[in-house]
């Protein structure tokens, strides 16, 4: 906290931190880094991502308050996802449609260039444990049959009826926007919902990526299948479509709340 008024001009503000470089290299898992963290009231980062679930084990160690930045499939980690079905941890206000952009070193490997700076786009969210009022705010939906009738995307606008998974009793939802205020069923949406997902409107049943689709009791998929569809595997969704199977990409399962 910011108590010293050192550049005197009768403020205390951002241009008044006083700050020293670190001792050792800045790995989160050392002792100068914990003691940080340790002091510290809200940690806001962008953590290395290939070190992700280890620090977010790291965060909570120490039951920290975070804004932080992540892969938009970490969410699916069998460390993560838990959080999240709990409540412990959501997503943050952002949208996640389109990544997010960074400035770049890089000459080579650049999405766009805005006032002569290099720019990439990475597929990142924000992840955090502080409340704020958008995941409150409950989807606008429509009914099925509305669905069926004016959804702009066309796996939905024509069809009589929401395909249904051959190897686990629920309903696949493309797209967040399709799902139909009028099922009380289970429902396989996209791991994207989870940015307009209201722990009020929904319960979120589990995942469906290899030991956490098993544990949820998914089928095993009959063996002669893996002709017509080599990526099938247990513990992963499918439905039939016009004979052949069709695995849709990672799904949370979740139920509207009663």
């Amino acid at each position: 906290m910011l108590t010293d008024d050192v550049t005197g001009d009768g403020r205390i503000n951002i241009d008044d931190l006083q700050w020293q470089y670190l001792k050792g290299d800045g790995d989160f898992r050392s002792d100068e880094i914990k003691a940080l963290r340790d002091e510290a009231d809200i940690i806001v980062t962008n953590p290395p991502f290939s070190l992700f679930r280890e620090f977010v084990a790291w965060l909570y160690e120490d039951s920290k308050k975070f804004i932080i930045i992540g892969n938009k499939n970490c969410v699916t980690y069998k460390e993560v996802f838990p959080l999240i079905k709990n409540n412990k941890l959501w997503s943050g206000r952002t949208e996640w449609a389109g990544g997010m952009w960074f400035e770049t070193k890089s000459t080579e490997d650049v999405d766009k260039v805005v006032n002569g700076i290099n720019m990439k786009n990475v597929s990142s969210i924000w992840l955090t444990n502080i409340e704020h009022g958008r995941r409150h705010q409950p989807l606008r939906l429509m009914t099925s049959a509305e669905n069926f009738k004016h959804s702009k995307h066309k796996e939905i606008r024509g069809k009589s009826a929401y395909e249904h998974y051959d190897n686990y009793d629920a309903i696949e939802i493309p797209h967040t926007d399709a799902i139909p205020s009028d099922y009380d069923g289970i429902m396989g949406v996209p791991i994207s919902f989870l940015d307009k997902y209201c722990p009020e409107q929904f319960e979120i049943i589990g995942q469906t990526q290899g030991d956490s689709g098993k544990e949820l009791g998914l089928k095993p998929f009959p063996r002669e299948l893996k002709k017509l569809n080599p990526s099938l595997r247990d513990g992963q969704l499918y439905y039939m479509e016009n004979g052949i199977p069709q695995k849709p990409y990672a799904r949370i399962l979740i139920r509207k709340k009663k």
